[in-house]
């Protein structure tokens, strides 16, 4: 029985305007304590970043999907029938009720409501809670066969850690927000050959009540390799293809990006291990591939936990299509979705027919500009910054005036804790 194709039609991203450089960071540390000079060097050249976007006040992780969502609505503002509305968080504002609900409640104080006849709900896996969400909600469209019926998800996270730390320079914020359909437009996936590993592992996590997350940095870069690898041959033998087949076929990767090295170590494992090609060799593979130029859009970022993978494919197709125009129709993709904790999920996608208008209609500035450089006072003011009844409230948060017109953001937190959102104009 053949079945019907099912994938992404388009990708929106919005990410906070703040941003600062990380050089920036190192040199209030290294003022602060002279000895921490050398380690907080050795990290920033370690992760091969530059920089870290940061919310404003007025913007917390529903915020920042929210206006994700508003995005891809006002890009597609005929998205089907939307039967599902799913949001991949590990920064969620509330324990028990769902990050969508609170974005679909925004939602529908915009010109784009969607309709109350939906699935809601939200997937939690560290980075890779949205694409679990993301091939859940393929497989339930692929599943009722429908006709115009579609699905949002929407990444979405801000990544703290405790500072001043070695961890501090790999911070960042941001959404991205993916409409997925039968016949999609831009790629479709293959739901039959998915690699899957999983296992139980301390590499990182975040206690109930910390707004910061733990991570033991080398551990976890381990876990991530090693879960990678099979995840990689899990993929490969349910496509019954060889692990040398799956890469040479491969016309780009696209991966989890929680720094911009740790993504370009991983690839050069598999190529050296099933390619047996290292160094000047593996770069030759990756370079007309676009590997290493979408790279360099996450290290201007940071961070961004489930959206990390959806920044680094949206950067991939662009960067690629100014450099090839309509030769991008039928790349294949590899995708590697990791979420500390652990579990990987490894598939692969194909660029489709439409994908040259859908790109065309993106604004590179959403994710390559678009920012306000800031000094280190203001950054600590965000690293300090409570979200409760006592301490957040208009006033203090600086908004609307600070909030962009037409754009979410957070009014107020009532004494009961519940958060009230409000769009601007």
């Amino acid at each position: 029985m053949n079945k019907t194709t099912i994938g992404i039609s388009d990708i929106s991203v919005y990410l906070p305007q703040n941003r600062i450089l990380v050089e920036k960071i190192l040199s209030k540390r290294s003022e602060d304590d002279p000895a921490f000079h050398t380690r907080l060097s050795r990290a920033i050249a370690s992760t091969d970043q530059y920089a870290i976007r940061f919310p404003s006040q007025w913007e917390d992780s529903a915020v920042l999907a929210a206006n994700a969502t508003l995005r891809l609505l006002e890009q597609k503002p005929d998205p089907g029938e939307v039967r599902y509305l799913v949001v991949g968080s590990e920064t969620t504002v509330d324990l028990s009720k769902s990050m969508s609900a609170y974005v679909q409640g925004m939602i529908a104080k915009s010109p784009t409501p969607l309709p109350t006849k939906l699935s809601s709900f939200q997937v939690q896996h560290a980075c890779a809670g949205a694409t679990l969400g993301m091939l859940s909600v393929a497989a339930l469209i692929q599943a009722a066969g429908r006709p115009g019926e579609s699905g949002i998800v929407v990444a979405s996270d801000i990544a703290r850690y405790d500072a001043p730390s070695t961890a501090e320079i790999t911070q960042g914020s941001g959404a991205a927000a993916m409409l997925i359909e039968k016949n999609p437009k831009l790629l479709s996936f293959d739901l039959d050959s998915q690699g899957f590993s999983s296992s139980d592992v301390d590499d990182f996590f975040r206690p109930l009540g910390s707004t910061t997350a733990k991570v033991k940095g080398r551990y976890s870069v381990q876990c991530y390799n090693d879960a990678l690898d099979e995840a990689f041959l899990d993929f490969c033998t349910r496509k019954g293809l060889t692990a040398t087949e799956a890469l040479e076929q491969t016309d780009y990767f696209v991966f989890h990006v929680p720094f911009a090295k740790m993504a370009n170590t991983a690839v050069r494992r598999l190529l050296s291990n099933h390619l047996n090609i290292f160094g000047t060799e593996a770069e030759e593979f990756l370079a007309p591939r676009g590997f290493f130029s979408a790279l360099d859009v996450t290290a201007y970022i940071g961070n961004m936990y489930t959206g990390a993978i959806y920044l680094n494919l949206m950067a991939t197709l662009y960067q690629e299509y100014q450099k090839i125009g309509k030769d991008i129709v039928g790349k294949k993709i590899l995708f590697s979705s990791y979420g500390s904790g652990n579990t990987m999920v490894v598939f692969d996608g194909v660029v489709m027919e439409d994908a040259p208008r859908i790109i065309e209609g993106w604004d590179p500035d959403d994710f390559l500009n678009h920012y306000q450089e800031v000094e280190f006072p203001e950054y600590e003011q965000w690293l300090n910054r409570v979200y409760d009844t006592a301490n957040y409230n208009p006033e203090t948060a600086g908004e609307p005036e600070a909030a962009l017109a037409g754009r979410f953001y957070l009014h107020s937190i009532r004494e009961d804790g519940y958060r009230d959102y409000r769009i601007k104009g």
